[in-house]
């Protein structure tokens, strides 16, 4: 190889150790202005900047930029090449579908309609309006005659539920069903119910279950990559599920953040992610016209998750997610 190809693209080969570095040591990245949750959130697309970069490598006929790419796809395949295979294994006990309606959705009755086909023995829900909330027992009603409302989010169930109460996991404006209300009680919109835990009774014995919807995060002028709320909800969170005494645990809901944000190490500390287990792909489920993140989770304990995948499109602008599980 010339040794001129060697000195070609040098600020190729930079930005490809740098997008290397940024991938290996995301976990070191300063959180000011919320930059390295953000950049969590996004961190499976820092692979889309390597065939750019090695088109510029080859268009500039550099050989150490095409060397220093070596660094970001190991780094890649270290993090998320598992997540390319399918992980899925036959059998299980219990279907588990989470799904966040959207506030907004035109269809609630076809959106109810469609998770009560999926067969699932319990189906969670957030982001549950007043208005809405009635259509979606009702659609549900007949093939799932348990179920636990608290606040925006429920769970409809086959088997059924006890000791259903809610759980603290806000502070402040939290997102978009604020605004769905009168503006004399959009306080307490703000302030509302976002959390609830439940126990399932099944065959094999108790499972605690609960339904969340933590805070929205925003992209502010002024403040960033806005996660106040929603991170107040994840340490909350966190501090319940510690707290749980039940040995087996199955946590659904829109977390507004994906399981490589820093902010959910309470919770990946002490629970699976069924889709890193037992999925096929990334499982990415918002914007639902073109999903780029994984949102929407399903998390166990005590339990083993066996297979796990994305549901088609609703009404909502989140895509339902499903998991079966076993004991």
């Amino acid at each position: 190889m010339p040794r001129e190809s060697w000195k070609r693209g040098p600020v190729l080969a930079a930005f490809a150790l740098l997008l290397g570095l940024l991938m290996a040591l995301h976990a070191e990245l300063p959180d000011a202005w919320g930059i390295g949750s953000l950049v969590e959130n996004l961190l499976p697309w820092c692979g889309a900047f390597v065939p750019v970069l090695l088109a510029g490598a080859l268009w500039r006929r550099s050989a150490s930029a095409v060397v220093a790419l070596v660094l970001p796809v190991t780094v890649w395949l270290s993090l998320f090449g598992g997540l390319l295979t399918d992980r899925s294994h036959p059998g299980g006990d219990l279907t588990v579908v989470s799904h966040n309606v959207d506030a907004g959705n035109p269809d609630p009755t076809g959106t109810a309609r469609e998770l009560a086909a999926s067969g699932a023995e319990l189906i969670a829900l957030e982001e549950l309006t007043d208005q809405a909330r009635g259509t979606y027992g009702k659609g549900l009603a007949k093939a799932y005659p348990y179920h636990a409302v608290r606040g925006t989010v429920g769970l409809w169930s086959k088997l059924p539920l006890s000791d259903t109460r809610p759980v603290n996991v806000v502070r402040g404006d939290v997102g978009p069903l604020a605004r769905t209300k009168p503006a004399q009680s959009a306080a307490e919109a703000a302030d509302g119910v976002r959390a609830l835990r439940t126990t399932v009774a099944t065959p094999h014995g108790p499972l605690a279950v609960y339904v969340v919807h933590l805070g929205s995060v925003r992209v502010m002028p002024r403040r960033g990559f806005w996660t106040d709320s929603r991170d107040f909800g994840a340490r909350a969170l966190a501090k319940a599920v510690a707290a749980e005494r039940n040995k087996r645990v199955v946590l659904l809901g829109d977390l507004n953040g994906t399981t490589d944000d820093r902010a959910f190490h309470g919770l990946t500390s002490r629970l699976t992610s069924a889709q890193k287990t037992a999925g096929n792909g990334f499982g990415f489920t918002w914007p639902a016209s073109f999903p780029i993140a994984r949102i929407d989770q399903i998390l166990v304990r005590g339990v083993r998750a066996r297979s796990s995948w994305v549901l088609p499109e609703t009404g909502s602008d989140h895509l339902p997610v499903a998991a079966r599980i076993g004991w």
